[in-house]
């Protein structure tokens, strides 16, 4: 910050950053001279003149005459700055807070053999691999977690706020993770079930993309549904492929009766648009209140204005003690 005494506090883009807080005292600054004119042309009507034996044309000419007025001027600059001073020059620092509870939300994602099937290019895996990454890019504040599966389920990532950590282990997300072959819906839920039965967040809600029946595990999909909903948790299902032919087909029965008894909701992705698409609904569906808290630190600026109204003033009073405030008027 500037020193008091820089003439960078009388510049035009200083003065003009300003919030003030009195604005009133500055419309009065314009009247101070006036007032200073009129108060010498009373004072010198009513002042009684000497006549001296020397020209007093030479004193009228003479610059020294002038300094006559220097006390005055210094006394106007002076009143000019305190009312700069009163009017309160300051500046506001705003900082925005958003606040957010957030929601729990566990991924689970197939990686069976039948998730690198071409029909949606480069494939079901893939696709569902990016769009993924792209749902977590749009949250705020939520925790979110990860669990694959194929003939049985694995934890890939607890629940975090880190997306990009959680972004990396997407990255390397693989069908040779899991050997199991298989499809184990109901292990995947009860897994995702576990990591959230827990917490109590107002918000939880598992998403199960998968393209498959339940072929695999020894835990039913309706009865893990119903214990998702038992421990307030809704249910999003996403059944990935477009049952081309020469590829593996989409058995979306079990997927849709368990988004059914999760109080959730059953999508069909038949493409990466369709499925991007179904992440954005999900993401409408679920989006929590983001509250915005302002605050303003403001700054004052007064004391520079006031230190140089000082400083003028006294000076003022200075050069009244001197020749200056006794030039001879003619």
């Amino acid at each position: 910050m500037e020193a008091w005494y820089s003439k960078y506090w009388f510049s035009i883009q200083t003065l003009s950053s300003f919030e003030w807080a009195q604005p009133f005292y500055l419309y009065c600054i314009p009247a101070i001279p006036f007032l200073f004119i009129i108060r010498n042309w009373i004072v010198g009507n009513n002042v009684q003149k000497l006549n001296v034996a020397f020209p007093a044309q030479q004193f009228r000419s003479s610059w020294i005459s002038a300094l006559r007025f220097v006390p005055g001027l210094l006394l106007v600059l002076s009143i000019m700055l305190i009312l700069v001073a009163l009017a309160r020059p300051q500046r506001a620092i705003s900082t925005q807070e958003e606040v957010s509870e957030g929601i729990d939300i566990m991924l689970a994602l197939d990686i069976s053999a039948s998730m690198e099937a071409t029909d949606i290019p480069p494939s079901r895996l893939g696709v569902a691999r990016k769009v993924a990454k792209k749902f977590i890019e749009g949250r705020f504040q939520d925790r979110i977690g990860m669990v694959i599966f194929a003939g049985e389920p694995f934890s890939l990532c607890p629940l975090t706020n880190d997306y990009d950590m959680l972004k990396d282990y997407i990255d390397e997300i693989h069908p040779s993770l899991i050997a199991t072959s298989g499809t184990a819906l109901g292990n995947a839920l009860g897994m995702c079930i576990n990591r959230m039965r827990e917490i109590t967040s107002k918000s939880k809600v598992i998403i199960l993309l998968s393209d498959g029946d339940n072929t695999a595990g020894n835990l039913d999909p309706a009865l893990s549904a119903q214990m998702a909903r038992a421990f307030g948790m809704k249910l999003y299902t996403i059944a990935v492929g477009s049952n081309k032919l020469n590829t593996e087909k989409v058995d979306e029965s079990a997927l849709r009766n368990i988004a059914t008894i999760g109080n959730g909701k059953f999508f069909r992705a038949t493409d990466a648009r369709s499925l991007e698409n179904i992440f954005k609904e999900i993401n409408r569906l679920e989006k929590v209140e983001i509250k915005q808290n302002r605050y303003k630190n403001l700054r004052d600026f007064y004391h520079n204005y006031l230190r140089w109204a000082i400083m003028l003033l006294l000076l003022s009073f200075a050069c009244k003690n001197t020749f200056m405030g006794n030039i001879l008027e003619d």
